[in-house]
């Protein structure tokens, strides 16, 4: 089987303190990228490159704080990682709000942190990568952005917008060497998800099967049954970012667990 290499690579994956970007950011090392890891707080980004570096003892890390919604935190991520090879765009928030009750603020700031933010970065970090002639950009999206949620249309259309950018982006790099991706992520075993399951479903229940039944009752679409793990979505992260996806581009790849029902996004 042939292995994926990264090795001579620098990567950046934003938000990557915790969940999917941890992960991510985990899967690039071990495939032997120098990997930069970001957050808004230095303190954050220690402590997350402290936990990587205990799972991944052969990775190199390096830090980038920075919040990359804002010109200053794109401009100190780029002091720390002038040029990467491999951007992958993973900061998001999202929550649950009814629809007639969202603000322009709140549509305001859903759009500048999972848009904008990736807007920045690739128009930074493009130049780079095709001035070399090779390059990945990958962008985080959700099975939100096809599958528009009615409790937070303002996270869907969000995502929906980052599908666009993707593919807009990889015309621009059209013939370069770079290409441009997003991966749509599905339900995932994230941070407090648990607890959120434990919410709707019999807590005597053991973890496996307490998912299983959430899935089944909550998300039956669903033809895995259960939640992601934050690995399965950086290992589709990590082949996107190797030399191995080269004819891939212009995509949105799906790593949903057959949420959407549809065979193309």
């Amino acid at each position: 089987m042939t292995r994926i290499d990264l090795v001579g690579r620098t990567a950046l994956v934003t938000g990557s303190t915790q969940g999917i970007g941890a992960a991510i950011a985990a899967g690039l090392a071990r495939a032997g990228a120098r990997v930069a890891v970001n957050g808004r707080s230095a303190s954050s980004v220690e402590s997350a490159l402290d936990a990587l570096r205990a799972d991944v003892p052969e990775g190199a890390f390096v830090p980038a704080s920075g919040d990359v919604t804002t010109d200053d935190g794109v401009a100190a991520v780029r002091d720390a990682v002038p040029h990467v090879d491999v951007l992958v765009n993973n900061l998001g928030i999202f929550e649950a709000r009814p629809a007639l009750e969202i603000t322009d603020d709140e549509w305001r700031r859903f759009f500048e942190v999972n848009v904008l933010a990736a807007v920045r970065l690739t128009r930074a970090y493009l130049p780079g990568m095709t001035a070399q002639g090779w390059g990945r950009v990958l962008n985080v999206a959700s099975d939100s952005a096809v599958v528009i949620p009615a409790e937070m249309i303002h996270y869907g259309m969000s995502k929906t917008a980052l599908l666009a950018v993707s593919r807009g982006f990889a015309k621009e790099a059209a013939g370069t060497g770079v290409t441009v991706n997003s991966v749509i992520a599905g339900p995932t075993h994230t941070g407090g998800v648990e607890d959120f399951v434990y919410s709707l479903v019999d807590r005597d229940l053991p973890w496996d099967e307490a998912q299983r039944e959430f899935m089944r009752r909550h998300r039956p679409q669903s033809l895995l049954q259960r939640l992601i793990e934050p690995e399965e979505i950086a290992h589709m992260v990590v082949y996107l970012a190797s030399p191995l996806a080269s004819a891939t581009t212009g995509g949105a790849l799906r790593v949903d667990g057959g949420y959407v029902d549809a065979i193309l996004p």
